[in-house]
């Protein structure tokens, strides 16, 4: 009975244990951030490395995420230690990503080697190798997070602060490298491995951090690896899942815009808007996630818990796709230019903050459904076949921007002959077009109101069953 009412008592939401739990994205995000933000660049106009050849790397990359992601989500699930199920990859992990942050700016164009072909052949390692370390932290860390705050309420609220945390990433990845790079397609020799020496101390200071104050995993879970389905099984029911499969299209365009604007924002900041300083570029960016934050906190937390995360999802990204209008129409001529460019991307944050915010309660609510229909919790495989078709997103970015870079003529690095119309589709149309198929998606997506309520309740009655058992 005394442990039943200490599991009990867990349940009870504490800001405290949020932020506990909410210093762990500050290294998820600040890594992965940092590697989308800079990476295509750094190695198309510094390294000069062909966009072709560019675009193959990360497609290959891509169809390599999707199995390692599966493959790592199947074997946490299956995962049995002392520390539990997630804790023993995140501790792994976290040093070799760090490492990896700063080997990704130090490809061997900085040793004097210029060969083209030994340069390719080390980025597409280097990028392969950083997606294992990250996929052994980001699906463990995520895990967690149904585990560790169970209704829909502490959802909310703990979504709230680990997305205040995800802030924090943000402002390393994307702030941090406007002060320490004073170019960023023409940088001074150094630049770019100091900034991933930076990333690294944030990961691994931030991850140390989370392993020592984390909540832990709740003992009613403990006997769930047990229950574990095989590889193909873990497959089989992720993809016979109605909720899951009508998430699935949305999650991947949300993700393609996600990675679309800030593999383009260095590009267009600096050759369509004019903006030489790379800080002004990082500012962007920076006004764009602090009202990110603010939106977050103000508007999608309260609209979530009054209609429902299915209908607020709806809402956040047709705010996005009239936020994101104005980048194909601003260009370096306009007067006012800075003001309304930092107007514009403050406005961005709003639809963004709602999909950040509302993405991985969705995710959170159809593993609860199918706990509800399979007795035990399967966050791992759901998470790793989640990234699995996540990756398409990727490939579609890629897909998109090698053929319109050679369209325009832009296939290596020229900062004299500017694809404008290219660069402002990237920064609009193609995102647009993403967020209007996952409206349609999600418009179908069946996990919503008295169904959701009804899953809910099933799910409590299932954690107490098991609480009793213990």
């Amino acid at each position: 009975m005394v442990k039943e009412d200490l599991n009990l008592e867990r349940t009870k939401f504490s800001y405290k244990r949020a932020a506990a739990y909410g210093i762990g994205q500050l290294s998820d995000i600040a890594s992965y951030q940092a590697f989308t933000f800079l990476t295509f660049t750094f190695y198309f106009a510094v390294v000069g490395i062909d966009i072709l050849w560019i675009s193959i790397g990360f497609i290959i990359w891509s169809i390599w995420n999707s199995f390692n992601d599966t493959f790592i989500g199947y074997l946490s699930d299956r995962t049995h230690t002392k520390w539990g199920r997630r804790f023993p990859w995140i501790m792994i992990s976290l040093f070799p990503l760090a490492i990896i942050m700063i080997l990704l700016y130090t490809p061997p164009i900085s040793l004097g080697i210029t060969n083209l072909v030994v340069n390719f052949i080390y980025f597409l390692s280097i990028i392969i190798i950083f997606e294992l370390f990250f996929t052994m932290y980001d699906i463990n860390y995520t895990s967690l997070y149904p585990e560790i705050f169970l209704t829909g309420e502490e959802r909310t609220k703990g979504n709230n602060v680990r997305q205040l945390f995800a802030i924090f990433g943000l402002i390393t990845a994307f702030i941090m490298p406007g002060i320490f790079i004073s170019s960023y397609t023409s940088p001074k020799p150094g630049e770019y491995p100091l900034y991933g020496i930076i990333v690294a101390l944030v990961v691994v200071i931030a991850g140390l951090l989370f392993l020592k104050v984390s909540p832990k995993e709740r003992v009613e879970f403990q006997k769930d690896y047990k229950k574990a389905p095989s590889f193909f099984n873990t497959l089989k029911y992720c993809v016979k899942s109605k909720s899951f499969m009508r998430y699935i299209p949305a999650e991947i365009a949300n993700w393609f815009v996600y990675g679309m604007l800030p593999v383009i924002v260095p590009l267009y900041g600096e050759f369509i808007l004019g903006f030489v300083d790379p800080l002004m570029i990082s500012l962007l960016l920076l006004a764009t996630f602090l009202s990110a934050a603010l939106f977050m906190t103000f508007l999608w937390k309260p609209l979530v818990q009054k209609i429902g995360p299915r209908k607020s999802w709806l809402i956040s990204m047709s705010i996005w796709i009239l936020t994101l209008s104005p980048l194909f129409f601003l260009n370096s001529t306009m007067p006012f230019l800075e003001v309304i460019a930092y107007i514009v991307f403050f406005l961005i944050g709003i639809g963004l903050s709602g999909s950040l915010y509302i993405i991985d309660i969705i995710i959170a609510d159809i593993i609860d459904e199918d706990e509800v229909n399979t007795g035990a919790r399967r966050e791992g495989g759901y998470y790793g076949i989640n990234i699995f078709f996540q990756r398409f997103a990727t490939v579609f970015v890629f897909l998109i921007i090698g053929p319109v870079f050679l369209i325009s003529e832009w296939g290596q690095f020229n900062p004299i002959n500017i694809p404008e119309f290219g660069l402002r589709s990237l920064m609009f149309i193609f995102p647009t077009i993403a967020l209007l198929i996952a409206i349609i998606a999600i418009f179908f997506y069946p996990l919503d109101g008295e169904k959701l309520k009804q899953v809910k309740e099933q799910r409590e009655e299932i954690h107490q069953e098991k609480k009793l058992q213990i």
